[in-house]
C-alpha cells in the first residue's frame, strides 16, 4: 500500500469539506485479486466501495456496494458504524479511475475512522479505479460482476 495526493475539488464536492488526509492509502488491484481468490467475501471480509453514479456502466468488482460520490459524505457516520459492527477491517473505495472520487472518499473515511480512534478499520483507494481492473485482463473481468466489455474499449 502506498499514499497520494488528492487532486483540487471537482463540480461534485465543493459543498463538503476538503479531507485532512491529503494522503489516503491505496490497496493495488493485484492485492483486492488475491484477497478474492483466497475467499475473503466483499461484505464479509473487506467491503468495496464504487462511487460511480452515470458513468457505472461495464460492471464492477464482484461484490462491491454502489454508493453515488453525491451521496457519500453525509452518510459516513452511519458507514463507519455498519462497518464496524460487522467487524470489517478494510473498506475499499474505487470510481473510474480512482483519481477523484475513490481518494476523496477514502480520504473521508480515514479522518472519520482517526477522529473516533479506531486502529481497526483501514480505509484505502483502489489503484488505477474500476478502468484499471477491467482493463487488466481476463484474471481481473472474472471477477466482475455485469461485466460488458464493449464498455472498456
Amino acid at each position: 500500500m502506498s499514499s497520494t495526493i488528492l487532486p483540487p475539488d471537482s463540480p461534485w464536492d465543493p459543498a463538503y469539506p476538503i479531507a485532512r488526509n491529503q494522503n489516503p492509502c491505496t490497496i493495488a488491484r493485484a492485492e483486492v485479486l488475491k484477497m478474492l481468490r483466497e475467499g475473503q467475501q466483499p461484505g464479509k471480509d473487506f467491503v468495496l466501495v464504487d462511487l460511480r453514479r452515470e458513468d457505472r456502466t461495464g460492471g464492477s468488482v464482484r461484490g462491491s456496494i454502489n454508493l453515488p460520490a453525491q451521496s457519500l459524505y453525509p452518510a459516513i457516520p452511519a458507514l463507519y458504524t455498519m462497518f464496524t459492527t460487522a467487524r470489517i477491517r478494510s473498506v475499499i473505495w474505487y470510481c473510474g479511475s480512482s483519481q477523484h472520487r475513490g481518494l476523496r472518499g477514502a480520504a473521508w473515511m480515514d479522518d472519520y475512522i482517526k477522529d473516533q480512534g479506531d486502529s481497526n478499520l483501514r480505509s484505502l483507494v483502489l489503484l488505477e479505479g474500476i478502468r484499471g481492473w477491467a482493463n487488466a485482463g481476463a484474471e481481473y473481468t472474472t471477477f466482475m460482476d455485469e461485466y460488458d466489455q464493449s464498455a472498456w474499449r
